[in-house]
């Protein structure tokens, strides 16, 4: 795909889709997504969606892996630049419902930029089609946020049930807290960077444990400290598993675009009870997939969590499958174990078993230093 010969992400904010939303018949919906831009500048932006629930949502009754949407309609997208607010640069700090006030009043949201796609102002998604709008150049400040807004209606609608981000859907004239709206891909801009770095996991990945728009995740931390002169792309996603990814569709095809993976599975493939040979053929499978593209991977241990007894010697087993079989298989493994686990427990979570901001700092801090001279 030619997108991604160009574009780079420009957010830590994740991008995978999770389930379906329906509008009603003849009914069309406007929602809002908003996004923190890591690097400053002006810079050719082109938004990137794609139409295919890429990972099993809870028990996999709701939604589940590699589902492609039908088609569905984008009436019209533009985006909009967050004001300074009370002299704040961005709205990390406001409330959901600071937000909805003032959304509604537009005090945070200017200067919006109609997207086109192919021209035009309107599109009808194919079923399992990976999109993006036309070029566009756009001017942000770090850390400022870019509003993403679609108005759009059908019955396969993709979006993230599980989300960190402020995302508002307008009903009845107002804004009002809601995730059934499309959620970009990726934010990508043109970028001239070292090396893309992508993040694969589940929902400890993707960030939740920490605190709403407050970009607090163990990526973040790691990035910054990596630096800007690489892209990072979160492809960590809730319920998210190895077997998901091992099973080589859309989310496997994003994670492909590049040439870094922190890759981080298998509390999900424990918990929803696959078998310690299922989860460790899917963690082989990943390696294998990845490192055929000439990837760089580091591998991570499965995370301390709220395991129950009869659970704790699978995940044992898989983390030392992990250490010792996967070893030579990747350019390093990092035991997360070391730095999360009690020390009388391992198992059990210091932080929680999504890590908080403190885990999060703790975690970055020691893979950092495991990984620094790769960089």
């Amino acid at each position: 795909m030619k997108y991604f010969e160009k574009y780079v992400s420009n957010t830590y904010a994740g991008g995978v889709n999770q389930l379906q939303y329906s509008t009603k018949e003849n009914e069309i919906k406007t929602g809002r997504v908003f996004y923190k831009i890591t690097i400053g500048g002006e810079y050719e932006y082109s938004i990137l969606f794609s139409n295919i629930i890429e990972s099993t949502f809870s028990d996999g009754s709701l939604c589940h892996k590699n589902v492609i949407c039908d088609s569905w309609t984008i009436h019209s997208a533009r985006i909009g630049r967050c004001k300074e607010i009370d002299n704040e640069k961005d709205i990390t700090g406001m409330t959901i419902a600071d937000l909805e006030e003032n959304i509604e009043a537009d005090i945070i949201v200017s200067d919006f930029k109609e997207l086109t796609f192919g021209g035009q102002k309107s599109k009808e998604v194919m079923p399992g089609e990976f999109f993006s709008c036309d070029p566009i150049k756009l001017k942000f400040d770090q850390d400022e946020y870019l509003c993403l807004e679609v108005s759009f209606s059908g019955e396969t609608v993709p979006h993230q049930e599980e989300t960190l981000l402020p995302v508002y859907v307008k009903e009845n004239g107002k804004w009002k807290y809601s995730k059934n709206t499309p959620f970009a891909s990726m934010i990508g801009c043109d970028r001239e960077v070292k090396k893309k770095i992508t993040f694969l996991g589940d929902s400890i990945t993707q960030g939740l444990g920490t605190r709403l728009n407050r970009y607090e995740h163990w990526s973040v931390f790691l990035a910054d400290k990596i630096g800007d002169e690489y892209a990072y792309w979160n492809l960590g996603i809730g319920h998210g598993r190895a077997n998901d990814l091992a099973s080589e569709g859309a989310w496997a095809f994003k994670a492909k675009q590049n040439d870094i993976a922190f890759v981080c599975y298998g509390v999900n493939d424990i918990m929803q009870g696959f078998s310690e040979e299922q989860i460790k053929a899917d963690l082989a499978t990943i390696v294998k997939m990845l490192k055929k593209t000439d990837m760089t991977v580091i591998l991570q241990t499965v995370p301390p969590f709220d395991y129950s007894e009869d659970k704790i010697g699978k995940w044992e087993r898989v983390n030392e499958f992990i250490k010792t079989e996967l070893k030579d298989k990747v350019d390093l493994v990092f035991d997360n174990v070391l730095c999360l686990g009690k020390e009388d427990r391992p198992s059990a979570a210091i932080y929680g078993g999504h890590p908080d901001k403190k885990g999060c700092e703790v975690w970055a801090d020691a893979l950092y230093e495991a990984v620094k001279e790769m960089f």
